[in-house]
């Protein structure tokens, strides 16, 4: 597929400049509050829009060239995750597109992966959880931590709360007290 768009150019309104990139082989676009990114057939992504919110891969364009199965956004970031499972974060980086903190926990085995408004959990292969971004909205789990480790089977978001449901069905909330974490 190809893409158009217009309206808000500093929102992402003009994707002109990523004409060419845009104009085949599309697969799935995703968007945070000022910025779109397209994944294409090849595993490769392109992104436009206010580089303060994800519109800016420079940083990262390496990482996303191929490979890349699935993006997630937050407000002003995007995460997205290759076949190898590991995690390539941009956008505003304390909004979540800053994951250099997290990222040897990042490199491999991720399965899922969750947002709030303003920060991402990672469940990982081994039944540990993986956060980062705004620590209010749950970029900071460091409270729960040692419920996190292992044995987390799912993982759900509210717009500034996480929870966590292990395999003995507990279940471990951390974020913004008013927006789920209680």
């Amino acid at each position: 597929g190809a893409v158009a768009a217009w309206c808000n150019t500093a929102r992402g309104g003009d994707a002109e400049a990523e004409g060419a990139a845009l104009s085949t082989g599309v697969q799935q676009i995703y968007s945070t509050s000022g910025a779109f990114a397209a994944l294409k057939d090849q595993g490769s992504v392109v992104a436009w829009g206010d580089p303060e919110r994800g519109g800016d891969i420079k940083g990262v364009q390496e990482h996303l060239a191929t490979g890349v199965q699935h993006i997630f956004t937050a407000f002003a970031a995007f995460a997205a995750v290759a076949s190898s499972g590991s995690i390539v974060t941009w956008g505003d980086p304390g909004k979540g597109g800053d994951s250099r903190s997290v990222r040897n926990e990042l490199a491999t085995g991720v399965r899922q992966i969750c947002s709030t408004e303003e920060a991402f959990a990672a469940l990982k292969e081994d039944g540990s959880v993986v956060t980062w971004g705004c620590a209010q909205l749950g970029g900071d789990s460091s409270e729960v931590r040692d419920q996190l480790v292992g044995g987390v089977t799912c993982l759900c978001a509210s717009s500034g709360a996480f929870a966590a449901m292990t395999e003995d069905g507990c279940i471990v909330t951390w974020g913004h007290p008013d927006m789920g974490n209680d």
